[in-house]
């Protein structure tokens, strides 16, 4: 029994499990056969009956164990190649969401670690909407790739898999989006809510200067990190990528590119999202930054609602409450007012360009400037290194 669930359980080569059970089992035909022929016991077998009764049981389990082996071992091998991707090898799973999978990666000949991101296809997609799908795809990919602000994701590869599910592989980064930060250790500081709104708006300003338009700024897409030897360190995510892919939504979002189906998540959505517009330009951004900038100072949504679709009505026609009137901590005038521009329900009403916005956010005084030793020490304490 022991050498059957040996090969079983510890996945062995085929070959080197039948060499060593056959080395194991030998032991006991070959002690007992020593015995028989030096007469040291008073068992004296015929040939036939030694066989059968000492040799032929240890000689089937051999060939079980191999074949188990064999089995266990094919299996192995197909459960390998089916996790890799181009020159990725997926390692471990890091998150699962509605739209699909974040793993951990390995490059099969480069030390560089990787994270790629699986989403999913629709089953309900016909052939020619799985074109336009990866077209669009395709084209947003090379457009995220082409990206410079190292306040952006870098972008390695992307592709599509066997099963039409698309992936992209992106840099591997050590630290927590924004919307755990805050439900983990609460509303941050006004200041480092500026030193993090702020390099935002560096990505932000790139992508508005290439026309294009992120449209789910969210806290969740706001990786806070450890890079290189900088702390408190942003990286916006998923640029526009994942708009691409038909009928993908990911957890509260309504939708993508489609002219009928609006874009966004409700929580973060601009009014003109919400309403269906056509002109929606890199204003919406701006409103979704005020959102994430209120998320941060008060550790709480603008608008809460029992359903998605109300949560859009209040984003389209609801005043909202200053942050000040909703923080424990203090938030200084002129940054107030500057939250509340960006949820202006006009956007003409609103700071216009990403790079105004970081201006008039560096601008805000009375505040003791968010240093790298202040956010080393953060870290330290509350993100110590893995």
């Amino acid at each position: 029994m022991w050498t059957l669930l040996f090969t079983v359980v510890i996945p062995t080569r085929p070959r080197k499990a039948l060499l060593v059970t056959l080395a194991s089992v030998s032991s006991v035909p070959v002690v007992i056969g020593f015995m028989v022929v030096t007469r040291r016991t008073t068992f004296n077998p015929e040939p036939m009956s030694f066989f059968f009764w000492i040799v032929f049981p240890y000689l089937l389990s051999t060939i079980m164990a191999y074949v188990g082996a064999r089995v266990v071992y094919t299996l192995g091998r197909a459960v390998t190649e089916a996790r890799e991707l181009g020159s990725y090898r997926l390692v471990e799973r890091l998150g699962q969401g509605g739209m699909g999978e974040v793993w951990r990666a390995k490059h099969r000949l480069l030390v560089r670690p990787a994270a790629i991101k699986l989403i999913r296809a629709s089953a309900s997609a016909n052939a020619a909407d799985s074109d336009e799908a990866v077209r669009r795809f395709e084209h947003e990919a090379q457009v995220t790739a082409g990206l410079s602000s190292p306040h952006t994701v870098q972008l390695f590869d992307f592709g599509v898999a066997d099963d039409g599910s698309f992936y992209y592989v992106m840099e591997l980064l050590d630290g927590l989006d924004l919307e755990t930060l805050v439900r983990r250790h609460g509303p941050v500081p006004a200041e480092r809510a500026i030193y993090l709104l702020r390099q935002v708006c560096h990505s932000l300003a790139e992508a508005e200067s290439c026309g294009l338009v992120h449209r789910d700024i969210k806290p969740a897409n706001l990786f806070v990190c450890r890079y290189g030897g900088e702390y408190d360190f942003v990286k916006v995510l998923d640029f526009g990528i994942a708009k691409g892919a038909h009928h993908v939504l990911e957890t509260g979002a309504l939708g993508f590119t489609r002219g009928n189906v609006l874009q966004g998540t409700p929580a973060y959505i601009a009014p003109e999202q919400a309403l269906g517009g056509s002109a929606v330009d890199s204003r919406a951004d701006i409103y979704a930054v005020g959102c994430v900038a209120y998320f941060l100072l008060t550790g709480q949504l603008v608008f809460t609602a029992d359903t998605p679709m109300a949560l859009v009505v209040h984003h389209a026609h609801t005043p909202p409450t200053p942050p000040s009137e909703r923080s424990e901590l203090p938030i200084p005038p002129a940054l107030d007012r500057l939250v509340m521009a960006c949820l202006a329900k006009s956007p003409t009403e609103r700071p216009q360009s990403a790079k105004e916005l970081s201006r008039r956010l560096a601008e805000v005084g009375g505040l003791s400037p968010w240093t790298d030793e202040r956010a080393r020490e953060w870290w330290k304490v509350h993100q110590p290194a893995a």
